[in-house]
């Protein structure tokens, strides 16, 4: 299948590392013009640096702002003001004891992985109506269905993703504009390695390790490894393309099975 988004803009946020860095260098594989996001200028041109030296001849633009604020997302919009392809993938997580999550950490998770991606799906999803084509995504997690103890409020806002996703398809019914999310399973990124190593022997190869890992701490997972960031980012570009035209409404899953479910 020859995925081609030449023509296209995508914007994909929190695009400096880990699964949005991957992201951003298959749609530019792809074809796509593509706004490499991040809130440090800095960072979001070191992204652009490395992604144009994995796919040389890329068509990349530089769009830093925070998303998560109102002020930051009106910025980027007048930098970038319309877009073919709008992936939601800006996010923050991290463990927190239940009955410790105060209001404003509540508040936090809420601005940073839900209201970010309302907002930005507010300011383009008119133009791709309009225009009568365009693709919206929401990355998701495992942790939107399986709700992890010590995690409550990323859970839950990966969880709100799922019926903002749901609820913005049914906005662009019959426009020739898709709306999905992409449920990711644990995944390789920045930092994995070194917590992985916290919990098993340091002496393991990389490979041997995080299988252990995985085997005792994760057993729920079908892979039985790690996903790797471009494995999402494949899910991604097919959800970007013209050829997933019938696959709106979604909630499809890269998660290496890891969700004991039988539907997707």
């Amino acid at each position: 299948m020859h995925l081609d988004l030449t023509g296209r803009t995508a914007l994909v946020t929190g695009s400096t590392q880990g699964i949005g860095e991957a992201i951003a260098t298959a749609l530019a594989r792809a074809g796509a013009r593509t706004a490499v996001n991040g809130r440090r200028p800095d960072a979001v041109a070191g992204a652009v640096e490395r992604i144009r030296a994995e796919v040389p001849g890329a068509d990349l633009v530089g769009a830093p702002g925070d998303v998560s604020t109102a002020e930051g997302a009106d910025r980027l919009r007048a930098s970038l003001p319309e877009v073919d392809v709008l992936v939601n993938n800006v996010g923050v997580f991290g463990a927190q004891p239940a009955l410790e999550i105060a209001d404003d950490e509540w508040q936090r998770y809420f601005e940073v992985n839900v209201l970010s991606a309302i907002r930005l799906t507010r300011a383009y999803l008119s133009g791709m109506k309009e225009r009568g084509w365009g693709r919206v995504q929401y990355i998701a997690s495992d942790s939107a269905v399986v709700i992890p103890a010590e995690m409550i409020h990323y859970g839950v806002s990966k969880t709100a993703l799922l019926g903002v996703s749901r609820g913005f398809a049914k906005e662009a019914a019959g426009t020739g504009v898709t709306v999905n999310s992409v449920i990711a399973g644990p995944t390789h990124t920045g930092g994995v390695e070194d917590f992985v190593y916290q919990l098993v022997d340091r002496d393991l190869p990389w490979e041997r390790a995080q299988r252990e890992f995985m085997r005792l701490h994760r057993p729920q997972s079908l892979l039985g490894r790690l996903i790797e960031p471009e494995e999402i980012a494949n899910l991604v570009v097919y959800l970007s393309s013209p050829q997933s035209s019938a696959t709106t409404g979604a909630a499809v899953r890269v998660d290496g099975g890891y969700v004991d479910s039988i539907l997707p």
